[in-house]
């Protein structure tokens, strides 16, 4: 049985899902004490809840401890069959961060997962928007063989949430290594600037005026989608998702979500900013992607590597956990203004 003390390293959810996952995958029991110690409300919140008997369910797994406020849980996975899993946060709790729990257990089903989760926010703080979940870190998973595609029913933001999405995975047990140390040279920086239900104040196209303008100044042309939405009568909002490209398949990406007293302008110029400060860094993945990439790297046979502008507390926790939960071994070292992320190869170890 693993015992993971999740109040290590950055004592967040990351730690509960990632190591749920883990579990799954390796067929093997997991005691999981302390969780989220170090947020303000420790212990599972809805969306945490939700993720876990979510990968319950894709695992067929027995669980104890799975109720709001536990700060000690059992999870004893069993066969991963997939098929289609239906899940519901209630809250306006992250859409993505649920798919990014579930995501690497799909891997391993027997046949191809459909994962549909209902009432919960697709864009909201402290988690990546839905569209750089689709279109960076599903396309960096692209590279390493992973067929994925996730579909938007309802965009959802805080406090309400109420969107959906369906993520559908086809198994791939066997990942390729990736390979991105040379940022090479920019070929495309694309986005996609969406508002549900605020059209008659233009807030997305004013999202992505001022996004392009602001990486125009740094002499970037952005091709930038908008979108106006109405899939969500209950909840208004707006996000920007930005994302550049390589001819080296280097994939660095930035957000911003709209909030109460937070003009649309502003979202759209923290989103250029956010892109503009990856790119002068020379990394070939941006610092979300750099740990949300770990679990894969770590269960991809072979030497992988990557460039990243921050060793961040995330990224720190997910390798931690790789190497104690898979057996995998890694080398961070600092390389002038990035940080060269190392899995080794087996023979290695």
């Amino acid at each position: 049985m693993f015992e993971i003390d999740g109040s290590q390293k950055s004592g967040s959810g990351t730690i509960l899902r990632l190591a749920v996952a883990l579990s799954a995958i390796r067929g093997e029991a997991l005691h999981i004490t302390n969780i989220r110690q170090n947020r303000p409300k420790p212990g599972l919140r809805p969306q945490h809840l939700e993720a876990v008997l979510t990968a319950a369910k894709l695992s067929n797994a027995q669980v104890e401890g799975a109720v709001l406020g536990s700060r000690e849980l059992w999870f004893k996975p069993s066969e991963i069959c997939g098929g289609t899993v239906e899940a519901r946060i209630g809250t306006a709790g992250s859409i993505p961060m649920l798919f990014m729990a579930a995501l690497p257990i799909c891997l391993h089903a027997k046949k191809p997962v459909q994962l549909r989760v209902s009432h919960g926010g697709t864009d909201t703080r402290h988690a990546p928007t839905v569209n750089y979940f689709r279109h960076v870190f599903l396309a960096a998973l692209k590279q390493m063989g992973i067929e994925a595609e996730l579909e938007v029913q309802r965009y959802g933001y805080y406090p309400k949430g109420n969107g959906a999405a369906t993520l559908t995975v086809k198994p791939a047990p066997q990942l390729k290594p990736i390979h991105l140390e040379s940022f090479g040279q920019l070929q495309a920086v694309k986005g996609i600037s969406v508002c549900t239900f605020l059209a008659e104040r233009k807030v997305a196209e004013r999202q992505a005026k001022a996004a392009t303008q602001r990486l125009s100044d740094s002499g970037i042309k952005a091709d930038i989608q908008v979108v106006n939405d109405t899939s969500n009568f209950v909840q208004k909002g707006s996000s920007l998702a930005l994302w550049a490209e390589t001819d080296k398949g280097a994939l660095l990406g930035a957000d911003s979500i709209g909030e109460l007293k937070k003009t649309a302008e502003a979202v759209g110029v923290e989103a250029a900013e956010k892109l503009l400060t990856e790119l002068a860094s020379g990394a070939t993945v941006d610092t979300y992607l750099a740990d949300m990439l770990i679990p894969y790297i770590a269960l991809a046979k072979g030497e992988s590597a990557v460039l990243t502008r921050v060793y961040s507390d995330h990224l720190e926790a997910n390798i931690w956990l790789a190497e104690k939960m898979l057996g995998a071994r890694f080398n961070v070292n600092r390389v002038g203004a990035v940080y060269r992320v190392q899995k080794l190869a087996e023979t290695d170890v």
